[in-house]
């Protein structure tokens, strides 16, 4: 049974930007969850949640950290995107 947990919401301009964060990381869910730590990703307009669940406050801090770079690079990424698109404009 988990003892601890976090949930990490994060709101965006735009529908479409958050369909694109959600799906980038959403990859992962499954794929790093491990005996101590579960996750779930949850998508509501322009608002992503990422819930988890941890058996003990070190696993909940490096999942919270893993996540939390999961969804940098897929900002930074999505930006980068974003700027080429719009030189070639």
């Amino acid at each position: 049974m988990s003892s601890h947990d976090a949930t990490l919401e994060f709101d965006y301009e735009s529908t479409a930007r958050a369909e694109l964060v959600a799906a980038s990381v959403a990859r992962e869910i499954g794929e790093i969850d491990d005996d101590r730590s579960r996750t779930t990703l949850k998508r509501d307009g322009a608002r992503v949640c990422i819930e988890i669940d941890a058996d003990d406050v070190i696993a909940l801090r490096a999942a919270l950290n893993t996540w939390f770079s999961l969804v940098d690079v897929a900002e930074r990424t999505a930006d980068a995107g974003l700027g080429v698109l719009e030189s070639n404009q």
